[in-house]
């Protein structure tokens, strides 16, 4: 009960744009991360098919969420074979397949937390367990907001 009234206090009051974490179907607040114009955060997980790294990388632009880039080292169900226009593919170091030139906004990103593959939430450096922030097996979904000044 606390946590939902912090949650709920939090929400109507907050001073600092915030990147926000909420379960998919209440709707309560999961967390919440400082986060500017400009700033950026990332999604690992686990492809269910292929079994192999994917990592989707999301950047804030005039207050929404972008995503600009992903990473992923094989092909799979739902991993993209063809580029769109203004998209390049690049190699890295360690043989991944580096999309970039997205320019799109996810306003209903969302992730399903397997119960059999973590996602790991990148941001400010930091690395946190979806599973271990939400439990496994559930729709968490990611807004940006602005605070109120």
């Amino acid at each position: 009960m606390v946590i939902v009234i912090a949650a709920a206090i939090f929400h109507m009051n907050h001073t600092e744009d915030c990147l926000i974490l909420r379960n998919g179907k209440a709707g309560n607040i999961l967390a919440s991360y400082p986060m500017e114009e400009g700033g950026e955060f990332s999604v690992r997980f686990m492809h269910s098919v292929n079994k192999s790294p994917v990592e989707d990388r999301y950047r804030i632009e005039n207050g929404e969420i972008m995503v600009y880039e992903t990473v992923y080292y094989n092909f799979g169900a739902g991993v993209q074979t063809e580029l769109e226009d203004g998209q390049t593919l690049t190699y890295g170091e360690d043989g991944s397949m580096i999309i970039s030139g997205f320019h799109k906004v996810i306003s209903d990103l969302a992730y399903n937390v397997s119960p059999v593959y973590d996602h790991i939430l990148n941001v400010h450096g930091e690395e946190i367990s979806l599973r271990q922030l939400c439990g496994e097996d559930r729709f968490v979904t990611f807004q940006y907001e602005k605070g109120k000044k």
